[in-house]
């Protein structure tokens, strides 16, 4: 048989289990009152070593061999990249003043902080038993640090798309900030790549200068070039084959930069969103014709890609239990409570916080791809991998919880129209 052709025979139905077991995790996910995305991230790990390589260990090793895993790996990456490309297309920043972005950056920072030196902390106090000395003392607390201080800045956005809160005032003021959190956390892992490779500070250096190149040229030269495509669809109403050309090269290439740069593709892609024309009309068309075969065939791979690398069997045991709880508590205490006072401070209603600091402490996707790239450069071990992904699941899950807790949605509406009112 010809080799592309038995590739090809192993790789369609790994992708059709993949998007059943999305399917029917995100159903019941849904049924219980959670997000869709977070039953297909549980999905994943269920179809990892952890649940189905357990039970089925040999139908696992046939669905899913060593052979296909880079093929997983590349359409997850570029899944990540287009739907990146999709939330900055869509984030609505035209009614941007001075002092939301100020106030996002305040946000920001109050979530990155505390969670960056409690988590530096609970790496200080494990690395003994949980690094296996591959990495060094300060090397492993700052991932660590760096991994608990990020938001999941792809997920939180689908969670507000979902209850159609994007571009509410809150839903704003909340992915700017997550986008700040990620940002300057991607900058860590690029420091932190660069001095366990050996590279030094002066490739790090390179990148951070690189990324912010690319950034201003994108937002500077290319965005007023892609202007007259959002006027003509706005004449003609119209989105031709050309617009969709463009729409899928921009961010694969921004990806396919910044990936080179060393700060990962769904920069590139976030970016190129960001680019994009601004025109209302222009963004719902575009958001129409990518997100629905993004998000239902592209991101359940990357779920499932991470969950062949989850071995939950090794957090067993009270030792690793109690480790996994202190990064657990050094995660949520740093991001939903620094994040609520924060709010508070700022003059926001104790539910506007505690509603923000929860929509915050969410982990999901990002601290996926960030664990990832340290499990594969050595900066941690498949135990800690484990205990972030449960993580990212529990903080994840517990986001909506908490912000329905903190504001129901019989008050949603009245609050965010006395919102939007104040800051008119």
């Amino acid at each position: 048989m010809d080799a592309n052709l038995e590739l090809v025979l192993k790789v369609l139905p790994a992708l059709v289990v993949i998007l059943i077991a999305s399917a029917l995790c995100g159903r019941l996910a849904q049924m219980v009152r959670q997000p869709r995305v977070l039953g297909e991230m549980v999905a994943g790990v269920l179809l990892g070593p952890t649940l189905f390589g357990w039970l089925f260990p040999a139908a696992q090793q046939t669905l899913f061999p060593a052979e296909i895993k880079p093929i997983l790996y590349v359409l997850s990456t570029i899944g990540l990249t287009l739907y990146m490309f999709l939330v900055g297309a869509g984030l609505d920043h035209s009614a941007s003043s001075p002092g939301q972005v100020r106030r996002a950056g305040v946000l920001a920072l109050s979530g990155f902080l505390p969670s960056l030196a409690l988590g530096f902390g609970a790496g200080l106090l494990l690395y003994g038993s949980l690094s296996g000395g591959e990495v060094s003392r300060f090397e492993f607390a700052l991932f660590l640090g760096g991994a608990l201080s990020l938001t999941a800045f792809p997920m939180l956005a689908r969670i507000l798309y979902e209850r159609r809160l994007q571009n509410s005032p809150i839903g704003r003021l909340t992915l700017v900030a997550a986008s700040v959190d990620d940002a300057v956390a991607w900058c860590l892992l690029a420091v932190l790549t660069a001095l366990h490779l050996g590279t030094g500070t002066g490739g790090a250096l390179r990148t951070i200068a690189l990324t912010a190149v690319f950034a201003v040229v994108m937002l500077k030269l290319v965005a007023p070039l892609l202007r007259p495509m959002g006027a003509r669809f706005a004449k003609t109403g119209v989105f031709t084959p050309a617009m969709m050309y463009v729409a899928v090269l921009v961010p694969l290439t921004g990806g396919w930069l910044t990936d080179w740069i060393g700060v990962y593709a769904v920069f590139g892609g976030f970016i190129a969103g960001l680019a994009m024309p601004r025109d209302p009309k222009f963004r719902e068309a575009l958001h129409g014709r990518m997100m629905e075969v993004v998000s239902t065939l592209l991101l359940p791979v990357f779920f499932t890609f991470s969950g062949l690398n989850t071995h939950l069997d090794g957090i067993a045991g009270g030792a690793m239990l109690l480790a996994f709880l202190l990064i657990l508590l050094s995660g949520f205490a740093g991001k939903y409570l620094g994040c609520a006072l924060s709010m508070r401070a700022m003059g926001f209603s104790w539910r506007e916080s505690y509603a923000v600091g929860a929509l915050m402490n969410a982990r999901g996707l990002m601290i996926l791809i960030f664990i990832n790239i340290g499990l594969a450069h050595g900066m941690i071990g498949q135990e800690v991998f484990a205990m972030l992904v449960l993580v990212a699941v529990i903080t994840t899950a517990a986001a909506m919880p908490l912000y329905h807790l903190a504001l129901p949605a019989r008050l949603e509406p009245t609050v965010e129209r006395d919102r939007q009112d104040e800051l008119v």
